[in-house]
């Protein structure tokens, strides 16, 4: 009984903690963890832009290639930059003593991130920063306020010179990429490379990559669902007659 609960009081201690913060109005965001060609872009700008300072210290790069549908000598020559080998975990090299004393905190490995955050959230934060010179790294963040992390992807969305309308039902469609709501910034300090539609497909992408890094097989999952469900429906329909058969002479 007293391991039973403890396992319930883990499995809903994060929900609690998304709970007392989830005041922050969120975009909703829904993965699809079959859409190879979008888990292959977000792989490819979390490869470019993230993993100088995150890692994904529980995944495995083989294992990854394979999942998302990359020939693993591909993946292994435009995605691995740290001479690091196919079957190595994907970890990196900077120092999280050097890390915490230059952002405050060390960067966190983010292999469970959606699995803490939520997929809205993460996809919501990277739409959200916008220029504050009152912070050290002149920006911040509608979603997560004071945030110490710099806008990585500036060079991409640019940076919103007001804080962002984050919350209010923009969205991308998964099958499309056409943006569904409007923009999140009127007035830009800094433009970028992408239009707002492009920049809110490319942060789909990432947030359904690392969706995808949170639940590896959730597909494998589903598939095997469906055939327990199946065997449960006939398996109920012999048990049911046998229960019947035995039961006849009684009443």
């Amino acid at each position: 009984m007293r391991k039973l609960l403890i396992g319930l009081f883990m499995t809903v201690l994060p929900a609690l903690g998304l709970a007392a913060g989830g005041s922050v109005p969120l975009d909703h965001m829904e993965p699809d963890h079959t859409n190879e060609a979008s888990l292959q872009r977000g792989a490819a700008l979390f490869t470019n832009y993230c993993m100088g300072c995150h890692s994904l210290e529980y995944a495995r790069y083989k294992r990854v290639a394979e999942d998302i549908g990359v020939p693993v000598e591909l993946y292994e020559e435009n995605l691995i930059f740290t001479g690091a080998k196919i079957g190595e975990l994907m970890k990196i090299s900077m120092d999280k003593d050097l890390a915490s004393g230059w952002f405050g905190n060390a960067p966190p490995d983010l292999t469970l991130e959606s699995r803490l955050r939520g997929e809205s959230w993460i996809y919501s934060y990277l739409r959200a920063f916008y220029a504050d010179d009152s912070r050290p790294l002149g920006v911040n963040n509608a979603v997560f306020e004071n945030v110490g992390m710099p806008h990585v992807l500036v060079d991409l969305q640019g940076l919103c010179a007001v804080k962002p309308t984050i919350g209010e039902s923009a969205s991308v469609d998964p099958l499309s990429g056409n943006v569904r709501g409007g923009e999140v910034c009127t007035q830009w300090a800094i433009e970028g490379s992408m239009t707002p539609a492009e920049y809110d497909r490319a942060a789909y992408d990432l947030t359904n990559f690392l969706s995808y890094m949170g639940d590896p097989v959730k597909v494998e999952r589903e598939r095997l669902g469906i055939y327990v469900l199946i065997f449960i429906a006939i398996f109920f329909v012999f048990a049911y007659l046998l229960n019947r058969e035995y039961w006849k002479d009684v009443h």
